[in-house]
C-alpha cells in the first residue's frame, strides 16, 4: 500500500527575495529595450548653433565654437587601431552598437554613436574629448561639419 504526503507550503516570506530580483531583472530589460530603440532612432542634426546628438542618455549639443571641425574627417576604424573604442566608461556596448563615454585605444575620451566602423566620422572638440560617430551617410556629414566650422571662424 503506497502513502503519498504532499509537501509543507512554504511561507511566503521566501517569496519576498524574487521581488527586488523582478525589480532588477525589468530594470534590464527596460535598458536593454530603449537601447535597442536608440540604435535605430539616433540622429545627428547640424545647425548654426552646433552639433545636436540625439537619441538616448548620452544625446547633448555641443556648441559650434566646441567644435574642432577644421580636424573633423572621416575614419575607417578597421585600419585606424588608435580611434577604436577600448573601455567604455558609461555607455551601451551591443553588437553592432556602441553608445556613449569610452577611452579610445589611443587614451583619449570619446563620446560615441558607432553602428558601422568603417564609414565613421571623428570630430575633435575643445572640451577635453572627441566624437566618434556613424551618420548614415558620413560625407555629406562631415562636409556640413566643417561648413559649420568655416561659418564659427567668421564670426
Amino acid at each position: 500500500m503506497t502513502e503519498t504526503f504532499a509537501i509543507a507550503p512554504a511561507g511566503s516570506r521566501p517569496l519576498w527575495f524574487l521581488l527586488p530580483l523582478g525589480l532588477v531583472l525589468l530594470t534590464v530589460l527596460a535598458i536593454l529595450l530603449s537601447s535597442l530603440y536608440s540604435s535605430r532612432g539616433a540622429r545627428f542634426d547640424v545647425s548654426p548653433d552646433g552639433l545636436r546628438l540625439r537619441g538616448d542618455l548620452y544625446g547633448r549639443t555641443i556648441p559650434a565654437m566646441s567644435l574642432r571641425a577644421g580636424e573633423a574627417r572621416r575614419v575607417n576604424l578597421e585600419a585606424e587601431a588608435e580611434l577604436r573604442p577600448k573601455w567604455r566608461t558609461l555607455g551601451t556596448g551591443l553588437p553592432g552598437y556602441q553608445a556613449g563615454w569610452f577611452r579610445l585605444r589611443d587614451g583619449q575620451k570619446a563620446l560615441v554613436y558607432l553602428t558601422d566602423r568603417s564609414r565613421a566620422v571623428y570630430v575633435p572638440t575643445t572640451e577635453g574629448y572627441g566624437l566618434l560617430l556613424s551618420p548614415e551617410h558620413p560625407d555629406r556629414f562631415l562636409a556640413a561639419v566643417q561648413r559649420l566650422g568655416r561659418q564659427e571662424s567668421r564670426r
